[in-house]
């Protein structure tokens, strides 16, 4: 008897014990972002002034936005039907060109149209597709993607003005149509004669977005790796450029042991079992993980002004990048495990780090440091942090260390 062809998988996941694995039509879309952080580090790197950083958050805000809410997509709608593949493609071939115009959206011309131009179309034609996924299994939650279709719609013009604008003017402009799209989730999508999201429009996976933003931190640790390997392969081998080569590396390492560690698992678990998972997800992932992923590019365009001057002393914008991104980082991150902290505390560890690169961005400052020191002690921070907090979540140091014999209990 001849095999009965399967069924056409639906439009919507099914969700089995609440968690909906990560596709590779996903991970195949995450690959666009790899690129889209490397032009955002590239951006970074030769625009270090202050009105270049102020542009490349603006860039950066831009693309985490499109990532997520594409995440969020995805929560819901199934990849493996056809109609949401294409979706998907379409979405990454979008994304593409947006990550292709990135390193010109500020210089007069045409580029700036594409960026604007192509990010409306990315964010209000997702949305709408959303619409009409969900429109019979979840009519509720497609009347919730028509509100946030709706608040997509009234940060366009902003979107298109700014890109007619030159100079300051596209600043602010660009700058107000992300505050509307980033305040909408706050204002739970109000709109007059649909009303507002409620508690039951995001009935999601919470172990699927914990697992999408852990992707996307691998993704921007990824970029200090590549900006270190590459760097370092196209140099000739010196004392210093070995001892940076060494130092950035032994960062970005820490940086992901402090995340993954116990950070990741913890909050994917907490999320998991919520019964507000959706609320959990727009704060601890949607909110809190773009400084968390922001500081990481931040420490990449370090590692790509030390890999190119590894001798000398500390420049300011090494000294800001690779600060400045760690604090970023691990204020972030803190707040993030604070999320899910069965007391709401902030965790010491990333506190006294703090302290230290904030002590160190000061001494730095009045006396001059080498440029290899100045990122070898900003290590030293993150290895304080990691060995802290790695002795609180095993038990303490003290009973571990008499345990040994090496001090009284």
């Amino acid at each position: 008897m001849a095999d009965e062809p399967a069924a056409a998988p639906g439009l919507l996941r099914r969700h089995q014990g609440g968690h909906a694995a990560v596709t590779n039509l996903e991970l195949f879309f995450d690959l666009v972002y790899v690129f889209a952080i490397t032009q955002i580090s590239h951006f970074l790197h030769v625009h270090s002034d202050p009105v270049g950083l102020v542009e490349a958050a603006i860039l950066f805000l831009a693309i985490w936005w499109a990532w997520i809410y594409t995440a969020w997509a995805t929560n819901w709608a199934n990849p493996d039907s056809v109609p949401v593949r294409l979706m998907m493609l379409a979405a990454m071939l979008a994304s593409l060109v947006l990550a292709m115009t990135l390193p010109h959206a500020f210089d007069p011309g045409f580029h700036a149209i594409a960026f604007a131009g192509t990010y409306c179309l990315l964010e209000i034609g997702r949305t709408l597709f959303m619409v009409w996924v969900m429109r019979r299994e979840h009519p509720q939650g497609s009347r919730n993607m028509l509100r946030i279709a709706l608040w997509f719609v009234a940060s366009a013009p902003f979107w298109f003005a700014g890109a007619a604008t030159p100079g300051a003017g596209r600043i602010a402009l660009w700058g107000l149509a992300l505050a509307i799209e980033y305040g909408g989730p706050l204002a739970f999508f109000r709109v007059p004669g649909l009303g507002r999201s409620s508690a039951a429009d995001w009935d999601i996976s919470g172990g699927h977005i914990a697992e999408r933003a852990s992707l996307f931190v691998l993704i921007a640790l990824g970029e200090g790796i590549v900006v270190t390997g590459s760097t370092f392969a196209e140099s000739d081998p010196t004392l210093p450029s070995i001892a940076a080569f060494l130092a950035c590396f032994v960062g970005s390492a820490l940086m992901w042991w402090i995340y993954f560690d116990r950070g990741a698992e913890r909050g994917a678990q907490h999320i998991a079992r919520n019964a507000e998972a959706g609320r959990i997800a727009r704060g601890a992932y949607t909110y809190l993980h773009m400084p968390i992923v922001a500081g990481i590019v931040a420490t990449a365009v370090a590692d790509a002004a030390l890999m190119s001057h590894p001798e000398g002393p500390a420049e300011p914008v090494l000294i800001a990048a690779a600060a400045g991104g760690l604090i970023v980082f691990l204020t972030g991150l803190a707040l993030f495990k604070r999320a899910f902290s069965p007391h709401r505390n902030l965790p010491l560890s990333h506190l006294a780090g703090l302290v230290l690169l904030f002590t160190l961005v000061v001494a730095a400052l009045v006396v001059p440091i080498p440029a290899v020191g100045f990122a070898a002690l900003c290590s030293v921070a993150l290895l304080v942090v990691a060995v802290w907090e790695w002795g609180s979540y095993h038990g303490g140091w003290r009973p571990r260390l008499a345990r040994r014999g090496l001090i009284r209990a």
